[in-house]
């Protein structure tokens, strides 16, 4: 399942619905006390109610706190469902999808008592003829009594199955009237499908900033115990049998002690039966802790340290990811990863939480008001949060207005150091100059060395990102010189000649050009390439280099890139095949010193 909105009302801030649209990689922006934070905190209650807790004071103020509402709206949705033994259905079949045909669950809390309660429904479109629109509420036995009701012949129908019993009393109307309206999932079988479709929730995970203004806010979760977590989802069949024998062992051993007790009190016995108070809480048996050569945990370690660890978590589980399949669901939430960490680490977080987006069954949250790490992500992927001229909280997909609005509210902070903008089309080629350049610099120094060059800031664009950014001209109020370089890729007229051509017309000193070859991996040499990959592959200017690549490494499943995705293909080709470049592969491949003239059009603007 993929969670694909969140919608929240009478929650904190948000008093009317707002509907937050959710990709697989969703960064939130907005000022400090905007709202971020309430969404990710709002998902941690649908998901887990443990790190956070529902409490009386998130009703919205001025709201109705007896109708605080987070709802989750998946698609990817499960192909079949059993809710009983005797018939599989599906959630369409069951009247309990959306207009949408996605999956909405509502969850509902009681703000307005001391300890709030929990109600669950689905919104859907679902039978509201009398009759046909409670069949979810219903036993057994009151279904058999409706199809009397109803005089429905039942020969053909497995009484004993609830799913059967229904679908024959829905079929038997002709013209059955849906509407959209809430479905109660906590009694008879609806409670039943609620407790399946638990099972197939994404886990989700929150990781908190540290916040040392509020002593009673936790500091960053430790992420061993998502990992805990997710090894016991693994193996959740095998606990729930394990579960089952020692609740049948057990009550069998209450069942002969009542049989005594009948002999000495029978009318005692009558009134007493065995129960087991709460489901097992497995991860509560597995504490998992990553500790020092001193023997001190992580969570007793500096925020900046506990933030390190995040990055090579999240690393980690984007290569764990990229050879799993058919696994649950993981939604990552990170607030703020620019928390207690050096820049060059907020970006190698960033990109981590970006590739790790890119893999099957993962979706990832980022809060941030820092501009420089919103600019990392694609726009299309952020989501602006405001208030508007009544105070209400508004929340804006990404398009040229809001992205200019993000510029003025967020604000540009320039380095004084930096002399000029290096604008190229994503993170991957990022990696391409910061590796080329540093090659360049060694055999000739009047080149610039970009990672170590404090005068030259890179900034990654690209799509919908690059054409606002040079259409709005952003950045004029930093009054520096920008040298745009893009991909002329195969379209025709290229995709960003227009952009080239506004650049060019600006009278700061800027400079744009396409590269003559298709893309910038074009620019790698095969020999690099091989030595990175173990595979050999040849291709000309105009082919797509990751694809063929990742076709080729994907012949041999012995391979260590084994199931190679094209974006994978080049984020490794320009973070690492890059690094096995030299001046003579360089010259080798780029005949024309393209590169070269790329970057002495930088050195030229340096003083």
């Amino acid at each position: 399942m993929r969670l694909k909105a969140i919608k929240l009302k009478n929650f904190r801030s948000y008093i009317n619905e707002v509907t937050i649209q959710v990709d697989n990689l969703t960064a939130i922006v907005g000022k400090n006390d905007a709202g971020k934070s309430t969404i990710l905190e709002a998902l941690e209650i649908f998901f887990n109610n443990e790190l956070i807790k529902i409490e009386t004071a998130d009703a919205a103020s001025g709201g109705t706190a007896n109708d605080v509402c987070i709802t989750c709206v998946f698609d990817d949705l499960p192909s079949t469902l059993t809710i009983d033994t005797r018939a599989t259905t599906t959630l369409a079949d069951e009247y309990l999808l959306n207009a949408d045909n996605d999956l909405e669950i509502v969850k509902v809390y009681n703000c307005s008592l001391k300890t709030p309660t929990t109600s669950i429904f689905v919104k859907a479109v679902y039978p509201t003829d009398a009759n046909y629109n409670d069949l979810h509420k219903l036993k057994n036995d009151d279904l058999k009594s409706r199809l009397t009701t109803l005089s429905i012949d039942p020969t053909g129908i497995d009484q004993r199955s609830n799913v059967q019993i229904r679908r024959a009393i829905w079929s038997s109307h002709s013209t059955l009237n849906r509407q959209p309206i809430l479905v109660s999932l906590e009694e008879e079988d609806g409670k039943k499908v609620w407790a399946k479709l638990k099972d197939e929730l994404p886990l989700y995970a929150l990781f908190q900033s540290d916040r040392a203004s509020k002593d009673e806010d936790s500091e960053v979760q430790d992420p061993m115990k998502l990992a805990v977590k997710e090894a016991i989802s693994s193996v959740q069949a095998e606990l729930d049998h394990i579960k089952s024998i020692v609740q049948t062992k057990a009550q069998e051993v209450a069942k002969r002690t009542l049989d005594k007790l009948k002999e000495m009190n029978p009318e005692l016995a009558q009134d007493l039966t065995p129960n087991f108070k709460t489901e097992p809480k497995w991860e509560g048996l597995f504490k998992l802790s990553l500790t020092d050569d001193n023997q001190i945990p992580i969570n007793k370690r500096g925020s900046g340290t506990r933030r390190l660890i995040l990055i090579n978590f999240f690393r980690a589980e984007a290569e764990r990811k990229q050879a799993e399949k058919n696994a649950r669901g993981v939604i990552y939430a990170i607030e703020e990863p620019e928390t207690s960490q050096h820049p060059n680490n907020q970006k190698m977080l960033i990109e981590a939480l970006i590739d790790l987006s890119t893999k099957q069954n993962c979706q990832v949250f980022v809060t941030t008001h820092v501009p420089n790490l919103a600019g990392l992500i694609p726009v299309d992927n952020i989501r602006f949060i405001k208030n508007d001229t009544t105070g209400k909280v508004v929340v804006n997909n990404c398009n040229e207005t809001t992205l200019k609005e993000i510029s003025n509210q967020l604000g540009v902070l320039p380095d004084k150091r930096i002399q000029l903008l290096l604008c190229v089309e994503g993170p991957t080629d990022v990696d391409f100059f910061i590796n080329i350049s540093k090659i360049y610099n060694a055999h000739d120094p009047t080149l610039p060395d970009l990672e170590n060059d404090k005068r030259v800031a890179i900034l990654p664009l690209g799509g919908s990102t690059l054409k606002q950014w040079v259409d709005n001209y952003y950045s004029q109020n930093l009054e520096l010189p920008e040298v745009h370089i893009y991909d002329r890729d195969i379209a025709t007229p290229p995709t960003y000649q227009a952009a080239v051509d506004s650049v060019n017309a600006r009278t700061n000193g800027s400079w744009a050009t396409l590269t003559n070859k298709r893309e910038i991996e074009n620019y790698i040499h095969p020999d690099a390439i091989q030595e990175v990959f173990n595979v050999t592959i040849t291709f000309t200017d105009t082919c797509d280099v990751p694809n063929i690549l990742s076709n080729q490494v994907n012949l041999d499943t012995t391979n260590a890139y084994f199931r190679l995705g094209s974006s994978r293909a080049k984020k490794v080709l320009n973070e690492l095949a890059t690094q096995r470049m030299t001046i003579a592969r360089i010259n080798t491949i780029d005949t024309t010193n393209e590169i070269e003239n790329w970057l002495r059009q930088i050195a030229n603007r340096l003083t």
